[in-house]
């Protein structure tokens, strides 16, 4: 596997949980995986054990060579990791960019990661059937090896898959990346590597990878339309029969209300009475009234415009009226936490604001809130629903991607359903949604059965690493074909 972040090492959003936690269910399944990851200068060396190789290799990006140092470390479930350091490129307080914007040279950056993965792995000597490719940041990587690395016998049985983990994020460049990269101006041709007059290093993995995944079913049919595919509904039509949606997994050993040590008090859908402790040790944690009636509706999240922050700030107004707190942890768009921070001044005793990223926090709001809110404008995925739901905390979302192949709207009548959704995403949706909840929280024997059906949900990865085998097969069959 290649991908720009790995927990526990590095995370930034999504990716990370999946690349650091798929690999053991794959080494289930027979699948030996190394991860090669960027050294950037967060990784904490001394806590994760990291040891320097005798390595060192010198990567060409346009006309000059980089050095690039390997180091080595095992994750604690037991995945080896490889580490390219580059201080020029990864000796930086962020991963990909400040507050005020992308690195300006994140190009560069990852083409020199992309070109030092493929020679790391014949350093370490790892000879892939398979080079699982993750976002943009490894998108060169499929057409290095069919072009670049062509006549490179180490992989010439070497297939490619590509997950797309959300299509928004696509790596758009001018022209001279070309050169940069190492490629020829023959390949850039609308059907290889140019896209309107630049280079898409997304667009560039979709047409060059053996098969294609993307994390949930439904987002994989909705990228197939140009609402979604942010410009690539083209490309993936033609690839469509190639493209699989694996819904993304959630580490059990980790989000676990019964063995879970950050929480006031272990419980299990078997006996749900510890989320008592928990709601109490939240509120007072946040400087909340200690309110067993309350209705605590939490959300850990990324602040950014697609989490659907526009419609909590209309909604929230109209519906603060009711005995209800807010909790809301995360960081990211200035806009969206001023507006937050309004709430927060406003309504002191309703609304509790935290911009950071802290899992403590975090492992607290999933386990003492009642509902848990993911407003998301589209969500490839999304784990907050799914973590929310083991520790039977009820979901109110939009209909889209993840969230629709994993919350199913509770009927009053049959009681079932483990959550709350609406569509389209707007204002009243999403304020009748709330309502919804707010009614049946009041019904104790219908809250009663909400929250044990949402606790009953199991999203574990063992399905998922069988589909990703089926998936690798397929490609090791493509590439045998080719």
């Amino acid at each position: 596997m290649a991908a720009s972040e790995c927990a526990p090492f590095v995370k930034v959003g999504g990716l990370a949980d999946v690349v650091g936690t798929l690999p053991p269910y794959l080494k289930e399944n027979g699948h030996e995986v190394k991860v090669f990851l960027p050294k950037y200068r967060k990784i904490d060396e001394k806590a994760f054990g990291v040891k320097k190789l005798s390595f060192k290799l010198h990567i060409p990006v346009g006309d000059k060579y980089e050095a690039a140092q390997l180091k080595t470390a095992v994750s604690p479930n037991g995945t080896k990791c490889y580490f390219i350091e580059n201080d020029k490129y990864f000796g930086r307080p962020e991963v990909y960019g400040t507050i005020h914007g992308d690195y300006p040279d994140n190009r560069e950056r990852f083409i020199f990661f992309s070109r030092a993965v493929l020679e790391a792995a014949k350093a370490v000597g790892f000879q892939p059937d398979i080079i699982h490719c993750h976002d943009w940041q490894t998108g060169l990587i499929p057409a290095y090896l069919k072009t670049l690395y062509s006549i490179d016998g180490f992989y010439c049985n070497c297939a490619t898959v590509f997950t797309i983990h959300n299509i928004a994020y696509q790596g758009l460049f001018k022209a001279d990346t070309i050169p940069l990269a190492g490629f020829s101006w023959k390949d850039f041709t609308w059907d290889r590597l140019e896209y309107y007059g630049k280079v898409n290093l997304l667009k560039i993995a979709l047409t060059y990878a053996d098969m294609l995944s993307t994390v949930s079913p439904t987002y994989a049919k909705e990228i197939l339309h140009e609402e979604f595919a942010r410009g690539m509904e083209k490309t993936l039509r033609h690839r469509a029969g190639d493209l699989m949606g694996i819904l993304n997994g959630i580490d059990y050993n980790e989000w676990n209300p019964a063995t879970d040590k950050l929480i006031a008090s272990n419980f299990s859908k078997n006996d749900l009475s510890g989320k008592k402790a928990c709601k109490k040790d939240l509120q007072k944690w946040c400087g909340l009234p200690d309110d067993e009636s309350a209705l605590i509706i939490g959300a850990v999240s990324r602040l950014d415009p697609q989490k659907g922050f526009v419609l909590v700030k209309k909604v929230i107004p109209k519906f603060i009226a009711n005995n209800v707190q807010f909790v809301f942890l995360g960081k990211g768009d200035k806009n969206i936490q001023t507006v937050l921070e309004g709430f927060a001044r406003k309504y002191p005793s309703k609304v509790s604001v935290h911009f950071e990223f802290n899992n403590s926090l975090a492992h607290k709001i999933y386990a003492g809130s009642d509902a848990f809110l993911m407003a998301s404008l589209f969500e490839p995925c999304g784990l907050g629903q799914m973590i929310a739901l083991s520790y039977g905390t009820v979901p109110v979302v939009n209909r889209t991607g993840g969230l629709f192949d994993t919350v199913k709207y509770f009927n009053p009548k049959t009681f079932e359903g483990n959550g709350f959704s609406f569509h389209p995403p707007n204002e009243e949706n999403l304020l009748s949604s709330l309502k919804a909840l707010l009614k049946t929280y009041k019904n104790p024997e219908q809250w009663k059965k909400i929250i044990h059906n949402a606790a009953c949900a199991n999203f574990s990865w063992d399905k998922s690493a069988r589909m990703y085998g089926e998936l690798y097969r397929r490609a090791v069959q493509k590439k045998k074909g080719n």
